[in-house]
Protein backbone atom coordinates (compact mmCIF):
# COMPACT_ATOMS: atom_id res chain seq x y z
CA UNK A 1 0.00 0.00 0.00
CA UNK A 2 1.57 3.27 -1.14
CA UNK A 3 1.55 6.30 1.13
CA UNK A 4 0.35 9.58 -0.39
CA UNK A 5 1.12 13.11 0.80
CA UNK A 6 -0.99 15.96 -0.54
CA UNK A 7 0.26 19.54 -0.82
CA UNK A 8 -2.52 22.15 -0.69
CA UNK A 9 -2.84 25.89 -0.06
CA UNK A 10 -6.59 26.56 -0.12
CA UNK A 11 -9.96 25.25 0.95
CA UNK A 12 -9.08 21.62 0.32
CA UNK A 13 -12.02 20.37 -1.75
CA UNK A 14 -9.72 18.35 -4.02
CA UNK A 15 -7.78 17.15 -1.00
CA UNK A 16 -10.92 15.90 0.71
CA UNK A 17 -12.03 14.19 -2.49
CA UNK A 18 -8.66 12.43 -2.75
CA UNK A 19 -8.68 11.33 0.90
CA UNK A 20 -12.18 9.90 0.55
CA UNK A 21 -11.37 8.22 -2.76
CA UNK A 22 -8.23 6.51 -1.45
CA UNK A 23 -10.01 5.33 1.71
CA UNK A 24 -11.61 2.78 -0.64
CA UNK A 25 -8.44 1.96 -2.61
CA UNK A 26 -6.39 -1.21 -2.47
CA UNK A 27 -3.25 0.51 -3.79
CA UNK A 28 -2.72 3.70 -1.76
CA UNK A 29 -3.83 5.82 1.21
CA UNK A 30 -3.45 9.50 2.01
CA UNK A 31 -1.51 9.69 5.26
CA UNK A 32 -0.24 13.28 5.23
CA UNK A 33 -1.55 16.68 4.14
CA UNK A 34 0.85 19.61 3.94
CA UNK A 35 0.02 23.30 3.61
CA UNK A 36 2.06 26.46 3.39
CA UNK A 37 -0.95 28.55 4.45
CA UNK A 38 -1.72 28.67 8.19
CA UNK A 39 -5.24 29.95 7.40
CA UNK A 40 -6.08 27.36 4.72
CA UNK A 41 -9.42 25.58 4.94
CA UNK A 42 -7.59 22.33 4.20
CA UNK A 43 -6.39 22.32 7.84
CA UNK A 44 -9.94 21.96 9.17
CA UNK A 45 -10.68 19.31 6.55
CA UNK A 46 -7.57 17.32 7.48
CA UNK A 47 -8.54 17.39 11.15
CA UNK A 48 -12.11 16.32 10.35
CA UNK A 49 -10.79 13.50 8.12
CA UNK A 50 -8.27 12.38 10.78
CA UNK A 51 -5.30 12.82 8.45
CA UNK A 52 -2.02 14.23 9.75
CA UNK A 53 -1.51 17.87 8.78
CA UNK A 54 1.77 19.79 8.57
CA UNK A 55 1.77 23.60 8.31
CA UNK A 56 5.14 24.92 7.22
CA UNK A 57 6.94 28.03 6.01
CA UNK A 58 8.46 27.34 2.55
CA UNK A 59 11.29 29.83 3.15
CA UNK A 60 12.36 28.49 6.53
CA UNK A 61 11.36 24.84 6.62
CA UNK A 62 11.72 23.49 3.08
CA UNK A 63 14.56 21.06 3.90
CA UNK A 64 12.83 19.81 7.04
CA UNK A 65 9.61 19.21 5.15
CA UNK A 66 11.43 17.36 2.38
CA UNK A 67 12.83 14.99 5.01
CA UNK A 68 9.30 14.46 6.37
CA UNK A 69 7.94 13.79 2.88
CA UNK A 70 10.70 11.26 2.15
CA UNK A 71 9.91 9.46 5.42
CA UNK A 72 6.11 9.52 5.14
CA UNK A 73 5.25 9.44 1.43
CA UNK A 74 5.84 7.29 -1.62
CA UNK A 75 3.89 9.67 -3.84
CA UNK A 76 3.12 13.41 -3.60
CA UNK A 77 -0.01 14.96 -5.09
CA UNK A 78 -0.49 18.70 -5.53
CA UNK A 79 -4.06 19.88 -5.03
CA UNK A 80 -4.19 23.65 -5.29
CA UNK A 81 -0.70 24.13 -3.90
CA UNK A 82 0.33 27.70 -4.73
CA UNK A 83 4.10 27.61 -4.35
CA UNK A 84 6.77 26.69 -6.85
CA UNK A 85 8.13 23.27 -5.98
CA UNK A 86 11.83 23.44 -5.09
CA UNK A 87 14.19 21.58 -7.41
CA UNK A 88 15.33 19.37 -4.51
CA UNK A 89 11.75 18.17 -4.09
CA UNK A 90 11.26 17.44 -7.79
CA UNK A 91 14.50 15.46 -7.81
CA UNK A 92 13.61 13.52 -4.65
CA UNK A 93 10.16 12.63 -6.03
CA UNK A 94 11.03 12.43 -9.72
CA UNK A 95 8.26 10.50 -11.45
CA UNK A 96 6.33 10.34 -8.15
CA UNK A 97 4.88 13.86 -7.87
CA UNK A 98 1.69 14.79 -9.73
CA UNK A 99 -0.31 17.97 -10.13
CA UNK A 100 -3.79 18.78 -11.37
CA UNK A 101 -4.03 21.92 -13.50
CA UNK A 102 -7.42 23.57 -14.24
CA UNK A 103 -6.95 23.83 -18.03
CA UNK A 104 -5.88 21.75 -20.99
CA UNK A 105 -2.11 22.18 -21.02
CA UNK A 106 0.00 23.41 -22.68
CA UNK A 107 -2.60 26.18 -23.01
CA UNK A 108 -3.21 28.43 -20.02
CA UNK A 109 -0.28 27.14 -17.98
CA UNK A 110 2.84 28.64 -16.47
CA UNK A 111 3.72 31.09 -13.70
CA UNK A 112 0.70 32.92 -12.33
CA UNK A 113 -1.78 30.60 -14.05
CA UNK A 114 -3.79 29.12 -11.20
CA UNK A 115 -7.38 29.23 -10.01
CA UNK A 116 -9.53 32.09 -11.26
CA UNK A 117 -6.59 33.52 -13.26
CA UNK A 118 -6.72 30.46 -15.52
CA UNK A 119 -10.49 30.63 -15.90
CA UNK A 120 -10.35 34.36 -16.70
CA UNK A 121 -7.75 33.68 -19.43
CA UNK A 122 -9.90 30.86 -20.82
CA UNK A 123 -12.93 33.17 -20.86
CA UNK A 124 -11.06 35.98 -22.59
CA UNK A 125 -9.62 33.64 -25.21
CA UNK A 126 -13.05 32.68 -26.55
CA UNK A 127 -12.35 28.93 -26.67
CA UNK A 128 -15.29 26.53 -26.49
CA UNK A 129 -13.53 23.81 -24.47
CA UNK A 130 -11.46 23.71 -21.31
CA UNK A 131 -10.75 21.02 -18.76
CA UNK A 132 -8.11 19.58 -16.49
CA UNK A 133 -4.64 18.19 -16.94
CA UNK A 134 -3.05 15.71 -14.56
CA UNK A 135 0.71 15.78 -15.05
CA UNK A 136 4.03 14.93 -13.48
CA UNK A 137 5.76 17.79 -11.69
CA UNK A 138 9.20 18.95 -12.73
CA UNK A 139 11.20 22.10 -12.03
CA UNK A 140 9.13 24.22 -14.47
CA UNK A 141 5.55 25.38 -13.98
CA UNK A 142 3.07 23.04 -15.70
CA UNK A 143 5.62 21.43 -18.05
CA UNK A 144 5.84 17.88 -16.67
CA UNK A 145 4.72 14.88 -18.72
CA UNK A 146 0.95 14.72 -19.11
CA UNK A 147 -0.72 11.69 -17.53
CA UNK A 148 -4.31 12.49 -18.57
CA UNK A 149 -6.60 15.28 -19.74
CA UNK A 150 -10.36 15.61 -19.46
CA UNK A 151 -12.32 18.28 -21.29
CA UNK A 152 -15.64 20.04 -20.95
CA UNK A 153 -17.43 22.21 -23.49
CA UNK A 154 -18.12 25.79 -22.49
CA UNK A 155 -19.80 28.76 -24.08
CA UNK A 156 -17.10 31.04 -25.51
CA UNK A 157 -16.73 34.03 -23.21
CA UNK A 158 -18.45 32.39 -20.23
CA UNK A 159 -17.80 34.14 -16.95
CA UNK A 160 -14.78 32.74 -15.10
CA UNK A 161 -16.87 31.50 -12.16
CA UNK A 162 -19.03 29.38 -14.48
CA UNK A 163 -15.93 27.91 -16.09
CA UNK A 164 -14.46 27.26 -12.65
CA UNK A 165 -17.57 25.32 -11.56
CA UNK A 166 -17.42 23.08 -14.65
CA UNK A 167 -13.71 22.45 -14.19
CA UNK A 168 -14.14 21.72 -10.47
CA UNK A 169 -16.59 18.92 -11.31
CA UNK A 170 -13.93 17.32 -13.52
CA UNK A 171 -11.29 17.68 -10.82
CA UNK A 172 -13.42 16.00 -8.17
CA UNK A 173 -14.49 13.22 -10.53
CA UNK A 174 -11.20 12.32 -12.18
CA UNK A 175 -8.16 13.13 -10.01
CA UNK A 176 -8.40 10.14 -7.64
CA UNK A 177 -9.27 7.48 -10.24
CA UNK A 178 -6.61 8.77 -12.64
CA UNK A 179 -3.91 8.66 -9.96
CA UNK A 180 -4.99 5.16 -8.90
CA UNK A 181 -4.94 3.93 -12.51
CA UNK A 182 -1.53 5.52 -13.03
CA UNK A 183 -0.19 3.77 -9.90
CA UNK A 184 -1.56 0.43 -11.11
CA UNK A 185 -0.03 0.96 -14.58
CA UNK A 186 3.36 1.78 -13.06
CA UNK A 187 3.16 -1.35 -10.89
CA UNK A 188 2.37 -3.49 -13.93
CA UNK A 189 5.43 -2.13 -15.75
CA UNK A 190 7.82 -2.84 -12.86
Amino acid sequence: MLKIAILASGSGSNTESLVRYFEQSDVARVNLIVTNNPKAGVIERANRLNVSIEVFSPRRESDTLLTTLKEQADLVLLAGYLQKIPKEWTLAFSGRMLNIHPALLPNFGGKGMYGIHVHRAVSESGVNETGITIHLVNESYDEGAIIAQYGVEIEPGSIPETIEASVRELELEYYGPTVEGWIEQIALNN
